[in-house]
């Protein structure tokens, strides 16, 4: 029986949507892996390790604390991993784009958490916050972020960095260092104006007790719980649900399109009509709303934000940056989840493996920046710099 031929799908066709559908699912499969190899590594060597101490404290079996513990070191350690990956995003957008590091991105992840604690606040002093369905506030809290940090990513752009585009790398790298500065103490100053105070609440609706995810058995047969707070698991989806997005963004869109000309060749970009400028602004705008939708997200889950929160995470996230492959999205995402592990089996193993001799919250910020070391020494093109060909 003959077939209309318009009735056939074209062929081309099917490969755009299959390409489209790799391009931005694709790169869910390497976070993936990278996720769980990179737990998987860091249980074994943590497990070995107790292994070899065992004996060496007599009122402590290690091996069965170490691995009593284990299933929500490595909860924590990806909640924390998704913190830097969801800032590293920024970072990548920016360098990718103009190969400069805008080290004024954490101040911008610092103001989105501060606007979703101002609107948290305005919501409280009117009597409708608790009235408000949790995920709605999150809903609007993030919206506000992400408008105020994109705007204000996109005039920093235009006032501090587009003047020096063509002047050495150093330059625009201390005016963003200075922005970065003029942030912090502005913020300071309106916080302390508008009422907020240093160390701002965010207020919040009740997100319900931590989700109860399974019962683990200690050796002297009491159980533990293993949880997951509401708000982590918030932070988790906004984050997968970002880098989805942003895939999309970057691979099936015109703007994606414009912005990876851009990245690849600006002077050619703008002879095939591209309005190079716009894009870089709206590069901007994308990676800072990014970084305010982390803020919003991070003021959720801690209850407070101050002036000077967005400078650690906004170093460490840097650091997940060019340990996945800065330029590279999944790469970022990989670099921080990567990171957020490392800290969270420091912080959680190291004093119960030395028997307290040390503490391992006070060297997980350590080992953070052992790794930036390392990595450009031994990598600089990081863990996913080689493995993908096409950058944003």
């Amino acid at each position: 029986m003959a077939i209309a031929a318009d009735a056939l799908p074209a062929p081309s066709s099917r490969r755009t949507l299959r390409m489209t559908l790799a391009g931005v699912f694709g790169p869910l499969g390497q976070v993936f892996i990278f996720v769980l190899s990179s737990a998987i590594v860091l249980s074994a060597i943590t497990v070995l390790a107790a292994f070899l101490l065992r004996g060496t404290r007599a009122n402590v079996d290690l091996v069965q604390a170490t691995l009593t513990i284990l299933p929500q070191v490595i909860v924590d350690g990806l909640v924390r991993g998704f913190l830097f990956a969801t800032i590293a995003l920024g970072y990548t957008m920016v360098y990718g784009v103009l190969e400069f590091i805008n080290f004024a991105h954490g101040e911008i992840f610092m103001v989105g958490a501060f606007s979703g604690a101002a609107l948290g606040a305005a919501l409280a002093a009117s009597g409708v916050l608790k009235a408000i369905p949790p995920l709605l506030f999150v809903l609007i809290a993030v919206a506000v972020g992400m408008t105020v940090s994109g705007t204000l990513a996109m005039t920093i752009e235009r006032v501090a960095y587009r003047p020096l585009r063509n002047a050495p790398r150093l330059v625009p790298l201390i005016s963003a260092i200075g922005v970065s500065l003029l942030l912090q103490d502005g913020m300071r100053l309106i916080a302390n104006v508008t009422g907020l105070g240093f160390n701002a609440r965010f207020p919040t609706p009740n997100f319900g007790p931590p989700l109860q995810l399974a019962q683990i058995p200690a050796a002297d047969g009491r159980t533990i719980p293993l949880i997951l707070d509401v708000r982590a698991l918030i932070f988790i989806v906004a984050a997968t649900l970002m880098l989805i997005g942003l895939n999309y963004l970057v691979n099936a869109t015109k703007l994606g399109t414009a912005i990876r000309a851009v990245a690849q060749d600006r002077p050619t970009a703008s002879l095939m009509g591209i309005n190079v400028n716009q894009i870089i602004a709206l590069t901007f705008l994308i990676g800072g709303a990014l970084g305010g939708a982390a803020g919003v997200l991070f003021g959720i889950r801690v209850g407070t934000v101050n002036p000077y929160i967005g400078f650690l995470p906004g170093l460490k996230a840097f650091t997940a940056a060019v340990l996945g492959g800065i330029g590279n999205i999944p790469g970022a995402m990989v670099g921080g989840i990567v990171l957020g592990f490392l800290e969270a089996f420091v912080a959680s193993y190291l004093s119960l493996l030395t028997g307290g001799a040390l503490s391992g919250a006070s060297y997980a910020d350590i080992v953070a920046f052992a790794i930036l070391i390392l990595i450009l020494i031994f990598r600089p093109s990081g863990l996913l710099g080689e493995a993908v060909a096409q950058k944003v």
